[in-house]
C-alpha cells in the first residue's frame, strides 16, 4: 500500500533519490518508489527469496536458487554510463550517458518518473553509439532486463509482466530491447550508485541538471 516518504531517503530498487512527499511502497521488506514495486515484484519473481535490491549476494547461494551472472562483454566494446533522475517520481526529470573518451549526451522531460528516465539513458545511448557496447547502470530496472533476461517473458506473453500486468514503459522498452535484439553486440553491467564510481557520479551529475532545465 502506497505511503508517503517524510524524509529523504534512497529507493532500495532503483538507488534514485526519494524525497519528501513521494509515494513510496515497501518491497520485499524494502523501501522504494510507488512506480518502482511493480519491477521490484519483478524481481523477486524471478528469483524467489532473493529481496529486489542490487545484487550484493552475487554469486552466493540462497536457498536452491543462485544468483545469475554477469552478461558476457562483447570483444573490444565501449563502455557507456548511463543514469536517470527525477525530482517527484512523477515529476521533471533528466537522463544521461557519457563515455570516458568524452562524448555524452542528455535531455529530460517535464512530467516523467526515475524509472522512464533510467530507461532512456540507456534507449539514448545505444542509438548514439554504434559498435559493441557495455551499458554500465546503477538500475537493476534497466540491469535485470538483459541479465535476467525478462524481456523475453514480456514478448512471449503479449508484453505481460511475472505479475500478469502490461508492463510499464512499454514504449521505451519495446526500442530498446529491439535495438538489443538487432545488433546482438550489447551487454549491460550493473554499478552501485553514488559508490564512488567517477563515471557513474558524472552520468548522475548530468541527469540531475538536465532535469531541473525542465522546470
Amino acid at each position: 500500500m502506497p505511503m508517503t516518504a517524510r524524509f529523504p531517503t534512497t529507493c532500495a530498487h532503483c538507488s534514485g533519490r526519494v524525497m519528501p512527499g513521494e509515494e513510496i511502497s515497501k518491497a520485499a521488506g524494502k523501501w522504494v518508489h510507488s512506480t518502482c514495486a511493480v519491477a521490484a515484484s519483478e524481481n523477486a519473481a524471478q528469483l524467489p527469496g532473493l529481496d529486489a535490491g542490487p545484487p550484493k549476494t552475487f554469486g552466493r547461494n540462497v536457498g536452491t536458487k543462485v544468483r545469475k551472472a554477469d552478461m558476457a562483454e562483447p570483444e573490444g566494446a565501449l563502455e557507456v554510463w548511463t543514469d536517470g533522475a527525477c525530482s517527484g517520481n512523477p515529476g521533471p526529470g533528466g537522463w544521461a550517458w557519457a563515455t570516458k573518451d568524452g562524448r555524452k549526451g542528455s535531455g529530460g522531460e517535464p512530467k516523467t518518473t526515475n524509472q522512464r528516465m533510467e530507461v532512456s539513458a540507456a534507449l539514448q545511448a545505444i542509438l548514439a553509439l554504434e559498435g559493441p557496447l557495455v551499458v554500465v547502470s546503477d538500475s537493476t530496472y534497466v540491469v535485470n532486463c538483459f541479465r535476467d533476461e525478462w524481456w523475453k517473458g514480456w514478448l512471449s506473453r503479449g508484453w505481460v509482466n511475472s505479475q500478469k500486468k502490461p508492463v510499464a514503459n512499454k514504449d521505451l522498452w519495446e526500442p530498446l530491447i529491439e535495438a538489443f535484439r538487432e545488433r546482438g553486440n550489447i551487454s549491460f553491467r550493473w554499478v552501485k550508485g553514488h559508490s564512488g564510481d567517477e563515471m557513474n557520479d558524472l552520468v548522475d551529475q548530468l541527469a540531475v541538471e538536465a532535469g531541473k532545465a525542465q522546470v
